[in-house]
């Protein structure tokens, strides 16, 4: 009698790990986000997320693209360019059972949408927001994003002469209860930054590195595979992407590692040692700035404190989501609306705003 071959394994949710794919990308090869899509699948897997219970919410860029390809069977939004807090912020409000994912861009949040990714953290809505940092425009041939390095240079010799945008300190600065960086291609290390981020109560912002092997595959490339160091876009003229395996490190925390890009340009790691205390937003932002100086791309878990109050707290909602409320109780009822529309024609009632018109 033969012996019944084992089933794929499954998690604490009777799921398995296919159950939380979506579509095949249509992303270049060796392109960083594909490996933080696979490190969203592995930790939503290791921690039995039910894919119901999820939300996808996304912007506009190559980045945006990469939430069909993670956990297919959730409910997903692709807003337009910058907006994807305002999205999260709706359904959060309206549906607070949702563990929501946004996954945006340097260009998506650094730019055009750094008003809403401001707004988002100083209001702490609790959405795992990751976003996929290469310091260039994929979408629009490789032009410098708002985080690429100060003296980067393009392709035909251009340097950026423009300061860099850190979003992690921009989070740190505006009261973000958790903040960390990561690498795409260090795997170890963003799963559990990943599941951490998951349980979170509040804003969670994980700014991870991914080179654009497009844009970005030349001795001056500043978003490679770790660390924003040197930036390297050629312009309009891309007639053949090269295939490049996905890079892949492991060093020990408090170590620093060169990576070897597939040109040859060498990029600098360091990770965050064991002694370090992530519950210090003091020492955070220190630690930020001496690795700036230092031109090194510090990861890991810069900061983290669990017990801030998330936004829907502040609005004093009811119980229910209000998602699920029916009609009678969300719309008020004929006699206030009159009044209110007596106030407004008649005037009494209302009080000018402070500082007049």
């Amino acid at each position: 009698m033969s012996a019944t071959p084992a089933g794929p394994a499954r998690n604490r949710a009777g799921l398995t790990r296919a159950d939380y794919d979506g579509s095949k990308t249509t992303l270049c090869p060796g392109c960083g986000h594909n490996a933080i899509t696979a490190a969203i699948i592995q930790a939503a897997f290791e921690a039995a997320l039910e894919p119901s219970r999820v939300a996808k919410l996304s912007g506009i860029g190559c980045s945006s693209k990469t939430p069909a390809y993670f956990l297919g069977q959730t409910h997903g939004f692709n807003a337009v360019h910058g907006r994807m807090p305002s999205i999260a912020t709706g359904v959060r409000v309206a549906q607070r059972d949702l563990l929501l994912i946004g996954v945006s861009g340097d260009g998506d949040t650094a730019s055009i949408g750094l008003g809403q990714f401001c707004h988002l953290i100083r209001r702490n809505v609790p959405v795992v927001y990751i976003i996929e940092n290469n310091g260039v425009y994929g979408l629009t041939k490789g032009q410098f994003s708002a985080t690429a390095d100060q003296g980067s240079t393009m392709k035909g010799g251009k340097a950026n002469e423009l300061m860099p945008i850190d979003c992690c300190a921009i989070a740190l600065e505006l009261g973000c209860g958790f903040v960390a960086r990561s690498f795409s291609g260090d795997q170890k290390q963003l799963r559990p930054l990943l599941k951490a981020a998951f349980a979170h109560r509040g804003t969670a912002v994980i700014d991870v590195i991914s080179p654009c092997v497009t844009f970005a595959d030349h001795e001056g490339s500043t978003k490679s595979y770790a660390a924003v160091k040197e930036h390297d876009v050629p312009l309009h003229d891309i007639d053949y992407v090269p295939y490049f395996e996905d890079i892949h490190v492991d060093y020990e925390p408090g170590t620093t590692r060169e990576v070897t890009m597939p040109d040859g340009s060498r990029l600098v790691l360091k990770k965050l040692g064991e002694d370090y205390d992530p519950t210090s937003r003091e020492r955070a932002v220190m630690t930020l700035q001496e690795a700036r100086r230092e031109q090194k791309l510090l990861t890991g878990l810069f900061f983290v404190d669990p017990q801030q109050r998330p936004y829907e707290d502040e609005l004093g909602l009811v119980d229910d989501a209000l998602a699920s409320l029916p009609l009678e109780r969300v719309r008020p009822p004929e006699r206030v609306l009159a009044e209110i529309m007596e106030q407004l024609r008649t005037g009494k009632g209302l009080t000018a705003p402070a500082g007049g018109g």
